[in-house]
């Protein structure tokens, strides 16, 4: 994966200075989703479809500290989350990351220090192995060259879509993963396409790779939010 392939969120509802960041990680090569609102960034479930967070503090129906515990509780423990904010005292620093915050930035950002915070990050959960061309997990090896993956060094014969999906899940590895960021990202549809087809890639895949939990890792369907793709 390129950082195309890498979606960064921004939660800002100061539009002038979301359009600012969003240019300049667009500009860097990532994709962004905006989101100004708390309720928005809910409706549009925003934590299944990023591969990081830029959050605000203050937003006009809650707080962005509020945000971070809803994604934490939703089972999105793994998202990186950057806060920033014009907060900077050192008690909203210590509040943010006991909180699950991985990161602060007080406003207003200087770009070059900004994309250098989110490419580390980035690195360091690596969109879960997004940027590698190869991915061992145990008895599970994806080759992006090839375009192939091996289970206890034999190759699955997938179809190109199915690769895909699988390589889309495993590089998100712990996280809810819902079926609209899968019809956006795997399938470049609208989410507003019946969900069918992605459910029934994901019992073919399920099969074909044994993600029932023998090999350590199940692929679990997660009741009205989408699909994660857990070590057990």
């Amino acid at each position: 994966m390129d950082k195309l392939d890498l979606v960064v969120g921004v939660l800002e509802d100061d539009a002038d200075q979301a359009a600012v960041v969003a240019q300049w990680l667009e500009e860097a090569g990532y994709t962004v989703r905006v989101f100004r609102a708390a309720g928005e960034f809910r409706r549009r479930q925003g934590a299944e479809s990023i591969d990081l967070l830029l959050l605000d503090w203050m937003l006009p129906d809650t707080a962005g500290i509020d945000v971070l515990g809803w994604i934490r509780a939703s089972g999105n423990s793994r998202l990186p989350v950057i806060f920033l904010t014009a907060r900077d005292a050192e008690e909203d620093l210590v509040r943010a990351l006991a909180s699950g915050g991985d990161d602060y930035v007080v406003k207003p950002p200087k770009r070059g220090e900004l994309l250098a915070r989110v490419s580390a990050l980035l690195r360091r959960h690596g969109g879960n192995g997004a940027n590698e061309a190869e991915l061992d997990l145990g008895p599970y090896r994806i080759d992006m060259q090839r375009r192939r993956i091996m289970v206890n060094g034999r190759e699955i014969e997938l179809t190109q879509r199915e690769f895909d999906l699988a390589n889309f899940l495993f590089r998100r590895q712990g996280r809810i993963v819902g079926r609209d960021a899968l019809l956006e990202h795997v399938w470049n549809l609208s989410a507003a396409v019946s969900t069918r087809t992605v459910d029934t890639h994901v019992s073919r895949l399920r099969k074909k790779l044994d993600l029932n939990g023998e090999n350590g890792w199940r692929l679990a369907a997660i009741y009205q939010h989408g699909y994660r793709l857990e070590q057990v």
